[in-house]
């Protein structure tokens, strides 16, 4: 029988999903019939490309080489009822995803965020959550050019979509590689936050490799770029440059408590995510079919006193299985609720991080060796990934 939901929400879970710990995600949303910016101010913020005027330094020189690529994106979300993309997890959990949509009798809305050129025929790179439920979709270049997009495909699992416009000729960013980040390193966010058309801010890169459960967004298979360049809403599918001007994030998220601590899905990440999405329109993720968390002490104690079953938990840390999906790869290769992982495809797995990491990396409908604690004994079951349920609209 498992665990209840209630119990099951004690530890992070593969599944959950939500603002969490105080995040939002940096999309600038509001209501239809409120004006945008004059054109004379967002023309005041854009840099001048005078070849006579060199640079001051070398951020104003990525921003004024750069600068071209970065979009600003404005969707209209009309009370239609459309999906937001999150539906399934809604059903499960019954929460809200980081953009509320319209109610279907309810207002329109229009929101704005950013996005960047990644080739010359109009294909583009923003954030899910910016165009999520959107009707129309308008790109707005620095040089004052407004061309409708299309969303090729987007993918709520890691927050990247694709959006192609109709033009030739276009100004791309170069792609930087940011499996080679180390912290401290420089950090240049360009975008357009609260409706101010190219804005460039700077800072460092904080940290590396931050877990989707540490950034306060368990449903996404990420791990983040952490920098303190100042990002707000509507900076959201923006670059993240390095100081050559190359980009190494998408800028996704802030925390909303807190200064100085923003998010992005490393380019290694979005790049791969989007050549599936604009190949195949969707792209494809591992799926177990298990809920899970880290094992402390707190959580080994409530669930002996709480679950419905007679668990035996021996250890004192690890990730603990707190449930099983019906009908899924777990289920199906014999995987219990109170399971604890040991390793998995061979290789020793020791936090939540860890074993989603593993999961993300393994292929669809291939078997792998899953080694397991259960109670005192060691395990060892096949298991073989599913692709991640699709996300329907309800």
């Amino acid at each position: 029988m498992g665990l209840t939901l209630r119990q099951l929400a004690l530890g992070t879970s593969l599944l959950a999903i939500g603002s969490g710990a105080g995040l939002i995600a940096t999309h600038y949303v509001r209501k239809s019939g409120s004006s945008s910016l004059p054109a004379i101010v967002r023309a005041a913020t854009q840099i001048s490309n005078s070849p006579t005027t060199p640079p001051p330094n070398f951020i104003a020189a990525v921003f004024e080489r750069v600068g071209p690529a970065v979009v600003r994106i404005e969707v209209s979300k009309g009370g239609n009822g459309k999906g937001d993309g999150n539906s399934l997890l809604k059903r499960f959990f019954g929460q809200q995803g980081p953009d509320s949509q319209p109610d279907e009798n309810g207002p329109a809305e229009r929101g704005t965020g950013s996005g960047f050129i990644v080739s010359t025929n109009g294909e583009i790179l923003t954030n899910a959550h910016v165009v999520a439920g959107a009707d129309t979709v308008q790109v707005l270049l620095q040089d004052g050019r407004s061309l409708t997009g299309k969303v090729v495909g987007m993918d709520p699992v890691t927050d990247v979509a694709a959006i192609k416009v109709e033009a030739q000729g276009l100004p791309t960013i170069a792609i930087g590689d940011s499996t080679k980040l180390v912290a401290g390193q420089w950090a240049i966010a360009i975008g357009n936050p609260l409706g101010l058309d190219h804005t460039v801010t700077a800072g460092i890169i904080s940290a590396l490799g931050r877990s989707s459960i540490e950034v306060g967004i368990p449903d996404k298979r990420v791990r983040f770029i952490q920098t303190d360049a100042a990002i707000n809403p509507g900076n959201s599918g923006g670059p993240l440059l390095n100081d050559r001007g190359e980009v190494i994030g998408m800028n996704t998220a802030i925390r909303a408590n807190a200064q100085g601590l923003g998010f992005a899905i490393p380019i290694d990440t979005a790049q791969r995510i989007s050549k599936e999405l604009f190949s195949q329109g969707k792209a494809s993720h591992p799926f177990l079919g298990v809920q899970m968390g880290n094992l402390t002490t707190e959580l080994r104690d409530r669930i002996k006193r709480e679950s419905d079953q007679k668990l035996e938990i021996t250890q004192e840390r690890g990730v603990i299985i707190l449930g099983i999906a019906q009908d899924s790869p777990a289920s199906r290769a014999g995987v219990q609720a109170g399971d604890i992982f040991r390793k998995f495809n061979g290789k020793s797995v020791e936090t939540l991080a860890e074993v989603l990491a593993a999961v993300e990396s393994s292929t669809i409908d291939r078997a792998i060796p899953l080694e397991l604690m259960r109670g005192k004994t060691v395990i060892t079951v096949n298991i073989t990934p599913a692709e991640f349920p699709k996300m329907r609209d309800e």
